[in-house]
């Protein structure tokens, strides 16, 4: 295996499955028999998911809600993602905690880096939700912050699309797949893997992301095998 420990970033869009709304029971059980695949070759996993699916703090902003408040509540939507791909990972039979960067006793643990550290080690998958606790910052800087401190092998985002193009491969039928990118390359082509602060914490800490569609079953094991499948930044 290429990948020992991994940070895999899905959106909340995904788990709406083609709708992008609410949660797709199908989606659910999708992902949670790839994330099986890799529990089961001994790979450590954390999950970040995003809340797109249920509410996004911007979407509010742009309806006059306080920012702070929309954000919260867009952490509170990454709650409930994670709530729901953790019951699809129990019904397959998979150890799975969920975790939050804000206090929530009743629902979830409070994240502690070297307690989630050790449930990963154990076979755990975590899921790491309410972005970092704080307002401002995406669910792609949360990732990127917790894989940082966690100590993974790369990010894995999981997209619909397979990989980094040079445009936009569902607008422009001429864009161009990328295999391996510098994160310099990123910059100088001005394109679009994650928001500005989760790259530039991945570039610091020399941190590989992996773009990938998520959506073809099987493929997070294959690029896990180290299979030549979308795109790595590093």
């Amino acid at each position: 295996m290429k990948y020992s420990s991994i940070l895999l970033k899905l959106s909340g869009e995904s788990l709406g499955g083609k709708e992008g709304q609410g949660l797709d029971p199908a989606t659910l059980q999708s992902y949670a028999k790839d994330i099986e695949s890799l529990v089961k070759k001994g790979v450590r996993v954390a999950v970040v998911v995003g809340g797109g699916n249920i509410f996004r703090g911007l979407q509010g902003t742009g309806k006059g809600m306080d920012r702070v408040h929309g954000d919260q509540m867009g952490m509170l939507a990454t709650t409930i993602n994670s709530l729901a791909l953790a019951g699809a990972l129990h019904d397959c039979g998979l150890k799975a905690l969920v975790y939050s960067a804000t206090l929530m006793p009743a629902v979830a643990a409070y994240y502690r880096r070297d307690q989630v550290k050790e449930q990963m080690d154990n076979g755990t998958v975590v899921l790491l939700s309410g972005g970092t606790g704080n307002p401002f910052f995406t669910t792609d800087s949360a990732a990127a912050l917790r894989a940082v401190e966690l100590g993974v092998d790369a990010v894995f985002k999981g997209t619909r699309v397979d990989g980094v193009y040079s445009a936009d491969p569902e607008k422009d039928p001429l864009a161009t797949k990328y295999d391996t990118l510098s994160f310099d390359e990123v910059l100088q082509k001005e394109l679009k893997v994650m928001d500005s602060t989760a790259f530039t914490l991945c570039r610091e800490n020399h941190m590989p992301v992996v773009v990938f569609n998520m959506n073809v079953p099987g493929n997070l094991i294959k690029v896990i095998n180290g299979e030549p499948i979308g795109t790595i930044v590093k």
